[in-house]
Order: C-alpha cells, then sequence, then structure tokens
C-alpha cells in the first residue's frame, strides 16, 4: 500500500484532492453563515437519522462511486468541514450527486455555508474548488477496488456462503470423484479464507 503523499498528482491536476489507486478524496472547508450553526446541527442530525433518506441511499446505490462521507462542525460553530472518498472523475462525482436526490441533501446542508451557490448553479464547481483542500497524506485500505467491486465481491461472497451452508454442497466435497479439485491448493486456499 504506497501513502500519497504532496509528490503525487491528483486524478485530475486541474481539481484539487489526492488519489490512491481508484480513490479520491474530496475535503471542503466553509465558514458557517452566523447564526445557522444549529440549524446546520439539525438538518446533519436529520441525515443522519435516515428518516428523509431512502431516495438519498437508492441514488448512492445508482451512482455507485462513494466509499465514504463525512460532515463536522468546527471552531466553535463558526466551520463546517465535509469530507468524502469517491472513485472516477472529481468532476463526475459532482454531477453525479447534483442530477440526484443527493443534490438537496447538498443544497440543505451547505446552504448554512458562507457563499454556497447550490447544486445546481453552474458555479458551484468553481465554489467547491475554492473551499476544498487536498489532503497532506491520504491512504486507502483497499485502493484497487472500487464501490462497485466491493459491493460485487460481498455479493459474491454472500453467494458463496450459502453454497457452503448446503447439505449437497459437504456431499460433493465428500464425493471421491471431487477428490482431485478438492486437493488443489487454490480450492483448500478457497475453503481457508471461507472458514476465517
Amino acid at each position: 500500500m504506497a501513502a500519497t503523499t504532496g509528490a503525487t498528482q491528483p486524478a485530475h491536476p486541474e481539481r484539487p484532492g489526492r488519489a490512491d489507486g481508484v480513490c479520491n478524496e474530496f475535503t471542503v472547508f466553509t465558514e458557517i453563515k452566523p447564526g445557522h450553526a444549529d440549524a446546520l446541527r439539525e438538518d446533519l442530525a436529520a441525515l443522519a437519522s435516515g428518516s428523509d433518506d431512502v431516495e438519498a441511499r437508492a441514488a448512492l446505490r445508482q451512482i455507485g462511486t462513494l466509499h465514504d462521507a463525512r460532515h463536522v462542525i468546527f471552531d466553535n460553530d463558526t466551520r463546517f468541514m465535509f469530507a468524502s472518498v469517491f472513485d472516477g472523475s472529481w468532476d463526475t462525482y459532482i454531477d453525479d450527486f447534483a442530477k440526484t436526490a443527493v443534490g438537496a441533501h447538498f443544497d440543505r446542508i451547505f446552504s448554512h455555508s458562507e457563499g454556497f451557490p447550490g447544486v445546481s448553479d453552474p458555479g458551484v464547481k468553481d465554489w467547491f474548488v475554492a473551499h476544498q483542500e487536498p489532503a497532506g497524506v491520504f491512504v486507502s485500505s483497499y485502493p484497487d477496488l472500487t464501490v462497485q467491486q466491493i459491493w460485487k465481491d460481498h455479493r459474491v461472497d454472500e453467494a458463496f456462503e450459502e453454497v457452503l451452508d448446503t447439505p449437497e454442497f459437504r456431499a460433493a466435497l465428500d464425493n471421491p470423484a471431487n477428490a482431485e479439485l478438492v486437493a488443489t491448493p487454490a480450492f483448500q486456499k478457497l475453503l481457508e479464507e471461507a472458514s476465517a
């Protein structure tokens, strides 16, 4: 695993942010409008509760590039940070969210930040660039796996686990006709990984 440092170019040199393999980081710092910290906190609490999040969760699934995101109010309720890790192009990342229910969440949350033009405003990317700070170091535990690959691996793992639990699979393992396959190092490794 190689840490991304200041010497490494971002995925898109015209945009700030670091990359580690297919993963990119996005960190925005803003000034909270005077008197808006409590309203921002309430909007973040609503977002965290998931009460109005069914459509946004479906949109995140459809977009399929967001690894994680976090929102932080700091400096005595005067500043706000949004940080995320995503796959692909910075521009596509912003465009995808603007086109979905996630865009409404961005509008609600960032409306408490000074000067936010709105996620559908043509100048929103310039606003984000002006407020984005690249990480000094960015490291991903799985730099070669996209969100889509992780989901696929999870689905395959679940399906394999279901097969492992069937009497038919146990019978196949015990069948002498399969002894040569079962004895291969690759199959033994597969069984070891499944039992770990």
